[in-house]
């Protein structure tokens, strides 16, 4: 559907492929994407959580967003990472994704509710909803919506350890 107003009613998204499906993210939410980063292991966490990046003396839990999205065993191995740095809330948190894409306008009114077909599998509560997009059907997420307060407890804690 087409805006019938002149004002421009389009957001900025960044898009990501993570097990082999298509998702977004409101670019106001990402500092910075890093290729390649490395990232250290951890002693204990919750299983999503791949490990940590150190950026400019911040240590950030990496949470594999397959994992998160039930998707671990879907997508095509890489020997490359790419990581979003996001700001979730009032912490910063690192993505791990397969790969991203460029940057994608998507028109406010073209973002729809997504079909059952796409949440099963998936918890809805962070599916903001699906729209086209040049690179196909693209399911925007919501990452504030994505932890629960005791995932949220466990990550701060995980921050507090690593940087002792």
């Amino acid at each position: 559907m087409v805006p019938t107003s002149d004002k421009d009613d389009s957001i900025q998204l960044i898009g990501f492929y993570a097990g082999g499906k298509l998702y977004g993210v409101n670019i106001l939410m990402t500092r910075e994407i890093l290729r390649d980063a490395p990232i250290e292991s951890i002693q204990k966490g919750p299983s999503f959580i791949e490990g940590s990046v150190r950026i400019r003396g911040e240590v950030i839990p990496v949470v594999n967003l397959k994992k998160r999205l039930g998707r671990a065993d879907l997508g095509e191995p890489s020997d490359e990472n790419w990581v979003l740095i996001a700001n979730v809330g009032d912490r910063v948190l690192a993505f791990l994704v397969d790969s991203v894409t460029r940057i994608l306008k998507i028109s406010v009114n073209a973002i729809l509710p997504a079909p059952d077909l796409i949440l099963s599998g998936l918890r809805s509560q962070y599916i903001q909803g699906v729209c086209n997009s040049e690179f196909g059907m693209l399911v925007v997420l919501d990452l504030n919506r994505m932890f629960g307060v005791d995932e949220i407890k466990e990550l701060k804690k995980m921050v507090i350890h690593q940087s002792a």
